[in-house]
């Protein structure tokens, strides 16, 4: 079977490689990537409505607000008891 070069972008090199499993080479990753996916990419591209896509993005920048809340807070927590005396 014949091969062709591509030129990909380093971060996406170092994504890809990321993804290799053991002697893997870069063929077959791209190949098992591909043919673990159901369907196509694009098929699903534009599944959520403009309203759906809104609500998503409101609540995973809301799940980023509370978890830094929740890390300050920890946070708070643990540097009062360092600071304890024994």
């Amino acid at each position: 079977m014949g091969s062709k070069n591509i030129g990909i972008k380093k971060d996406v090199y170092e994504r890809l490689k990321a993804h290799k499993r053991g002697d893997e080479s870069f063929s077959e990753t791209l190949d098992r990537l591909i043919h673990e996916r159901e369907s196509d990419w694009r098929t699903n591209a534009g599944f959520l409505s403009q309203h759906e896509a809104d609500d998503l993005e409101a609540a995973v920048e809301q799940g980023f607000v509370d978890l830094n809340v929740a890390f300050d807070e920890d946070g708070t927590r643990i540097d009062e008891r360092l600071s304890e005396e024994p």
